[in-house]
């Protein structure tokens, strides 16, 4: 982490260097220090190059302000630019040079603060189906590799094992598992058969699959992800500066006091010490040097904040959406308990079916294996050797196992080749309907294994925290099966929770909660996730996995598997925008006060823009604060 953190600083501090506000900064400072060499042996010259300078650096800030200005943005750049131009009509190049430095800096500082741009869609475009495997009508053993964007509806098309489904479609012939973690967030892989109905996007499994399209490429579901993460990108709503909402009352303060100055003395320069003493630097530098220091400390504790309005946002949401599997779940299914007709106990019905399930790499396989490896399967360490295995893809097993025929696998598969009574079943199949593997030993119905996933500690306790920072109202949403979703909302305390959503369900939710106006965090940790994370105002990814997309989605990343970092992300958004705050009002304050002393012609212009300093180094010290702790 450490290596890593001090690599993205160095690469963003290059950034800052190079960009122009830093460039304009730097610029600035030369030319201050310049003057100052001549001013001993050629006072005359260091007057010109300080006055030449101050041309040079300031009109860029003054021509960006009067095009901002023509489109009705009127922020803290006015105070700003009457003061460079105040100082070149009035031959006082030294404070005006300040002022160019003062606001590029801070300006450059903001850019620092803000990270780089998310990559989001390069993400998701680059991971998008390419090739599709296309049979040639009439000839079902020929196939042809065409671009995806040439497959119409009703193409019959090939799907070999670890591939993409390339678009939508039902599956006409074969059996497999298909991985649809990336598009539902559930790791349970789809049991494909024919009929079966598959999504652009998620991953076959173990068997050959022959498909029917039933949408083109860029009306499946793939490229319905890839464009909604574009749209609420597009359309999230731009934050409010910190910095200009306080500039919305503060420089029509100053132009007014700048106005009864002249009006009372007559004198200009004394209206140059008005604005040189009034340029709202604390405005400009508070609220990026705070967001700096919390994002820095923020990253100590393994958060990263990908922009300072980031940070502005969290310090305000009040309605958090989380998506279950992976996130408020370890998002890994887990036996939960097994259930036998009585004739075997359950350690031994565990034992013999993880004996035949031990070969094979399917998700549920691996763990039931290793439940019947740890406590709940009495093994010693070690099972059985299975023979003679016969595996029908996507659907169970049967192997020889001890001088017993064992068959593990889906209810359908289990029935057909054990008929069993309904008292049978029954004695196996108690509560809800869920997700289980049937066991049956010797020709006869044996039992029930039981999965299902375990809600991640201390999530209540999280959802206090939230409360106490002002987030009261949480939500459950997720592509998963509206019952199970119920239950772990349930478990967690949530009231409000909804299943069986696709992304653009998720997506619509956000949109309707923000048109309500509340301020939404959003924590997720998959790609089906990304569009969601895109449109609230917030979005958290959990990354300690990889993270892949939903992290270049998101505004904020966790890195670490510890759910409670989002209360500790909201916080440290929280205290930042405080301490900005309070150092905007020192800044203010002190700058009002000298405004009054410079009004009365107390403070020349040079002198103002030295004392102005002094109040940006009080501001910044009190921002300074956010980075400790």
């Amino acid at each position: 982490m450490t290596s890593v953190q001090a690599t993205a600083n160095a690469v963003s501090l290059q950034a800052l260097l190079r960009s122009p506000r830093g460039a304009l900064a730097a610029a600035s400072i030369a030319v201050i220090v310049t003057g100052l060499l001549l001013k001993w042996s050629a006072p005359a010259l260091a007057s010109a190059v300080w006055l030449v300078g101050l041309v040079i650096t300031g009109a860029p800030i003054v021509w960006r302000t009067v095009l901002e200005a023509r489109h009705g943005r009127w922020a803290t750049d006015v105070v700003a630019v009457l003061a460079i131009v105040g100082a070149v009509a009035l031959r006082q190049p030294v404070a005006g040079l300040v002022i160019v430095l003062m606001r590029s800096g801070g300006e450059a500082l903001e850019q620092y603060a803000a990270g780089r741009a998310s990559a989001a869609l390069r993400e998701l475009e680059a991971a998008a189906p390419r090739i599709a495997h296309r049979l040639r009508v009439g000839n079902l053993t020929s196939v042809d590799d065409v671009p995806v964007g040439l497959i119409g509806v009703g193409d019959l098309l090939l799907v070999r094992p670890g591939e993409l489904v390339p678009c939508d479609a039902v599956v006409r012939e074969g059996n497999s598992q298909v991985d649809v973690a990336r598009l539902t967030g559930e790791p349970i892989p789809l049991a494909a058969a024919p009929g079966s109905a598959l999504m652009s996007g998620s991953v076959n499994g173990d068997g050959v699959l022959t498909i029917a399209a039933t949408a083109r490429a860029e009306d499946s579901q793939y490229a319905r992800i890839v464009e909604l993460v574009r749209t609420a990108q597009a359309t999230k709503a731009p934050l409010v500066r910190l910095a200009d909402r306080y500039a919305v009352w503060f420089t029509p303060v100053t132009l007014l006091v700048c106005l009864a100055t002249y009006l009372v003395s007559h004198d200009a320069t004394r209206v140059l010490s008005v604005l040189v003493v009034a340029t709202p630097c604390p405005l400009l530098l508070a609220t990026p040097i705070a967001i700096i220091g919390g994002i820095s400390r923020a990253a100590r504790k393994q958060i990263i904040v990908r922009h300072g309005g980031a940070l502005e946002a969290l310090s305000s949401v009040d309605t958090a959406i989380f998506d279950k599997t992976g996130t408020l779940t370890i998002g890994k299914p887990l036996v939960r308990r097994v259930l036998t007709t009585g004739e075997h106990t359950a350690p031994e019905l565990l034992r013999l079916a993880a004996a035949v399930e031990q070969g094979s790499s399917h998700l549920l396989a691996r763990t039931l294996v290793d439940a019947a490896l740890g406590d709940g399967g009495d093994c010693g360490g070690a099972l059985p050797v299975a023979h003679a295995h016969v595996e029908s893809p996507g659907r169970g097993v049967t192997a020889e196992v001890a001088g017993h025929e064992i068959s593990v696998g889906a209810r359908a598969f289990i029935l057909e080749r054990v008929p069993s009574t309904p008292e049978v079943l029954a004695r196996v199949e108690q509560g809800e309907v869920g997700l289980r593997a049937y066991v049956a030993i010797d020709g006869r119905l044996a039992g029930v294994v039981e999965y299902s996933d375990r809600t991640r500690p201390g999530v209540r306790d999280l959802l206090d925290r939230l409360a106490s920072l002002g987030v009261r109202r949480p939500l459950l949403l997720s592509g998963d099966h509206a019952p199970n979703v119920r239950a772990v909302a349930k478990e967690v305390g949530i009231a409000e929770a909804r299943g069986d959503l696709l992304p653009e369900g998720k997506v619509s939710v956000v949109h309707q909660l923000v048109r309500e106006g509340a301020h939404v965090l959003m924590v997720g940790d998959g790609t089906n996730d990304a569009p969601a994370l895109s449109a609230a105002q917030v979005g958290v990814a959990l990354a300690s996995h990889g993270g892949g997309i939903s992290a270049e989605a998101a505004d904020v990343v966790v890195l670490t598997d510890d759910l409670s970092r989002v209360a500790d992300a909201v916080e440290i958004g929280h205290r930042t925008l405080r301490i900005a705050r309070q150092s905007i009002w020192l800044g203010l304050g002190l700058s009002v006060a000298a405004m009054i002393a410079a009004a009365f012609g107390f403070i020349p212009p040079t002198v103002g823009a030295l004392l102005q300093e002094a109040i940006d180094i009080a501001s910044i010290s009190n921002a300074l604060r956010a980075s400790r702790g």
